[in-house]
């Protein structure tokens, strides 16, 4: 094929060479004894596995799938059970390299079933990312790099774009980098730090399972959380090529930033460490601050801790003024707390009687504990209307939204007073007029 193309641009007779040379090995391989036997056995070997895989794809899912049974090879056999769909790519190309050995022996030419081999391993990464991955993030990582890169192979392009990228430097500064660092980079970020998620998820839900202080949990947690973090870091920063021992500098620079602008974090990082150690407050407990706020801790970090008042609000509290300021905690170790409900009773009342009838109807509550006292009615006064009560009583909770003891217990007490015939009185006030009541006006 000859054409006279010294008329048009550069770019144009550039195109037209490749697009001869291109033709010229398309024909010569329609021509080529060694291109037809090639072909011929890629598509034997395809039809071969296709066959192969219908027979054992279902023999091997019957032994692999575990069913109804649990045990410890369950989640090994379920995970087996999902790589089966690749049986017929991989067979595929298992065939080929055996015809491959035997068309090189012969011809000693194997492009086109070379190519063959590396198209059922592009198939075998699409069935990957369609069928086996679960993850969404690692579909998406699947979907957009590793089926382009399976792409590139197929087409004998990945070498090419390598070596382009390994040669075109980028740099900020007088810091440089190739694309290929950057993109390895951002790949291997990607899978490290997923990894490092997943891997502190699982290491969470196994200590969560164990026997220990919840503080010590937490605190296993979190040191668990920065090892593989850390681990992670550094395994990407060697990816990069980057020299660990740069992290020096950064290390100081670290330092004297903790010294001025991030010593407050740091207190509170470390003050969280002594909470977790020290099992001051944890995870689950009632407190109240020295500031009045009241609440459940529901989430422990680094920096804070975060509690929820009655009212589903959110207090973001410095793990600093649990070390450095007052706090009660109602629920350490699992205590009792002593709750007291007051009233009064009518002047006209025979009080000594008033404490049996009191203690016995609050100790029929189920929560209302023997221990370490029984309840006990104590008289606390005597009032401008009646007689003032209180009655103690221990419980193992707090009186808070979900669990109303006081209120219980004024149930009671209202109900064991009538009952007994006892008046709860209500404010009264004598007026006393002094001299001559005042006339009514003459009409």
């Amino acid at each position: 094929m000859n054409f006279d193309l010294s008329g048009y641009p550069p770019i144009v007779q550039q195109i037209a060479g490749y697009g001869v040379q291109a033709y010229e090995l398309a024909l010569g391989w329609l021509l080529s004894p060694a291109a037809w036997s090639q072909f011929a056995i890629l598509v034997a070997a395809y039809l071969l596995a296709v066959v192969i895989s219908r027979r054992l794809r279902p023999a091997l899912q019957r032994l692999v799938d575990p069913g109804e049974t649990q045990n410890m090879f369950t989640s090994a056999r379920l995970l087996v059970l999902q790589f089966l769909p690749l049986i017929l790519p991989l067979l595929a190309y298992a065939l080929t390299g055996i015809g491959e050995q035997i068309v090189r022996s012969i011809f000693d030419s194997g492009a086109v079933i070379a190519f063959g081999k590396r198209l059922f391993i592009f198939l075998a990464a699409r069935i990957f990312v369609r069928d086996i991955l679960r993850d969404p993030f690692l579909k998406v990582l699947g979907r957009f790099v590793l089926l382009p890169i399976a792409a590139l192979y197929t087409f004998g392009l990945l070498d090419l774009v390598t070596l382009t990228l390994s040669e075109t430097i980028v740099g900020v500064g007088n810091i440089q980098f190739s694309l290929i660092s950057i993109v390895r980079g951002l790949i291997a970020g990607s899978l490290l730090f997923w990894l490092g998620q997943w891997s502190n998820t699982q290491t969470s839900a196994l200590i969560e399972k164990q026997e220990m202080r919840p503080s010590i949990r937490q605190l296993l947690i979190k040191t668990v959380e920065f090892i593989i973090f850390a681990v992670a870091f550094l395994l990407l920063m060697n990816v990069m090529g980057i020299n660990l021992g740069a992290l020096a500098v950064l290390g100081g620079a670290i330092g004297v930033g903790l010294g001025f602008g991030l010593q407050k974090i740091a207190s509170n990082f470390i003050s969280g460490v002594i909470l977790l150690v020290e099992g001051q407050a944890t995870v689950g407990d009632y407190v109240e601050l020295d500031g009045g706020e009241s609440g459940q801790i529901v989430k422990m970090t680094a920096r804070a801790a975060i509690l929820e008042t009655f009212d589903g609000r959110w207090i973001v509290v410095p793990n600093e003024d649990f070390i450095t300021t007052r706090v009660v905690n109602y629920s350490d170790s699992g205590s009792a707390n002593r709750y007291e409900a007051p009233f009064s009773v009518s002047y006209d009342t025979d009080i000594n009687l008033v404490p049996a009838i009191i203690e016995a109807a609050v100790a029929t509550h189920p929560d209302v504990q023997d221990l370490p006292y029984p309840p006990d009615c104590e008289l606390r006064g005597f009032g401008d209307s009646g007689i003032d009560f209180a009655v103690e009583f221990w419980v193992n909770g707090i009186d808070d939204g979900p669990n109303k003891y006081t209120s219980d217990v004024l149930f009671l007490i209202w109900n064991a007073l009538r009952d007994n015939g006892i008046e709860i009185p209500y404010p009264r006030r004598v007026i006393e007029i002094k001299g001559n009541a005042p006339s009514e006006p003459q009409q």
